[in-house]
């Protein structure tokens, strides 16, 4: 049988709720037996390991498209996050609410990394100077910018502090000013992928299962989350950073793990636009769509939470 032989699920950094799906089908039991579950988020060359191995893996959209057109046999067939959680974050007192406050402030970003690219292809696509923000490499913590050290840091959403009296935040997201790109994306090696679709079909439809689990009711998906790592998962922490990610997961109109060739192609732009890549791999060979779209054809869940919809 096809499915049958051992095949792992790599996660690109630790367990935690940016992992939430694929945390719950492992302790539910919505994956298949032979299908083994794994954090490896200290890997600098993530993407060829995956290869590598003929497993499946979680990276960002950003990592996977520059290692494809590297030359590293992949391809992705669906979406955890169908968005990026790149934001950027300043102090509520600051009175910086748009992308244009920000010029001739100081931000604290990480260099080359997917939230560096992805500001800098809002600014341009705005029309605002580049050159008048003052760029602070490795100042990228709420505790900088609590501090003074910056205006405005670029961070992932989720990743802002939660405890009570903690200083009010504004948060400005690329995605209301035109900018779509995958977040985090599923992929696996090609010839996983063509040789053993039922096997990669199987997975998605539990990965699925798995996030409409997590956003049914939190009274179960936290207790069973914060289980992978009690002394370093705290409830409350859990709880809120599912609260912030869930319109990545469930974005309006969306569909768990859907994601757009236009998504795809915008990825594709900015990162050609840093001149971080050409496009040695077209999309087309990059990316498949007819896997997620089986997946939904044949298992439809009317029970499904739906994008928008409220939750315990």
């Amino acid at each position: 049988m096809e499915g049958a032989a051992q095949l792992s699920l790599l996660l690109d950094g630790p367990f935690g709720a940016p992992f939430a799906g694929e945390m719950i089908a492992e302790k539910q039991g919505y994956l298949a037996p032979n299908v083994t579950l794994r954090a490896d988020p200290n890997d600098p060359d993530f993407v060829a390991t995956v290869a590598r191995q003929h497993a499946i893996g979680v990276t960002s959209g950003h990592k996977f498209l520059l290692a494809a057109w590297r030359g590293v046999p992949v391809t992705a067939f669906g979406a955890s996050f169908l968005d990026t959680s790149v934001a950027i974050f300043t102090l509520e007192s600051s009175g910086l609410r748009r992308p244009a406050d920000l010029v001739g402030k100081r931000l604290g970003y990480r260099r080359a990394s997917e939230g560096d690219v992805i500001f800098d292809a809002m600014m341009a696509q705005l029309g605002l100077p580049r050159s008048q923000i003052t760029k602070v490499a490795d100042r990228d913590t709420f505790d900088a910018l609590r501090t003074g050290q910056v205006d405005a840091i670029i961070a992932g959403l989720g990743q802002e502090p939660s405890e009570p009296g903690y200083v009010r935040l504004n948060v400005i997201k690329p995605q209301d000013y035109a900018i779509h790109v995958p977040g985090m994306v599923y992929f696996a090696s090609s010839d996983l992928v063509h040789d053993r679709p039922s096997a990669i079909a199987q997975v998605l439809g539990s990965l699925i299962k798995g996030w409409q689990f997590v956003y049914s009711d939190y009274t179960r998906s936290v207790p069973v989350l914060v289980g992978f790592d009690p002394e370093r998962l705290n409830p409350d922490r859990v709880r809120f950073e599912l609260q912030q990610q869930r319109g990545l997961v469930l974005p309006p109109g969306g569909r768990i793990a859907d994601y757009d060739e236009r998504r795809w192609r915008t990825l594709r732009d900015i990162l050609m636009f840093a001149k971080l890549g050409q496009e040695e791999v077209p999309l087309a060979q990059s990316v498949n769509y007819q896997l997620l779209r089986d997946v939904y054809r044949r298992a439809p869940d009317p029970t499904a939470p739906r994008a928008g919809s409220g939750e315990n």
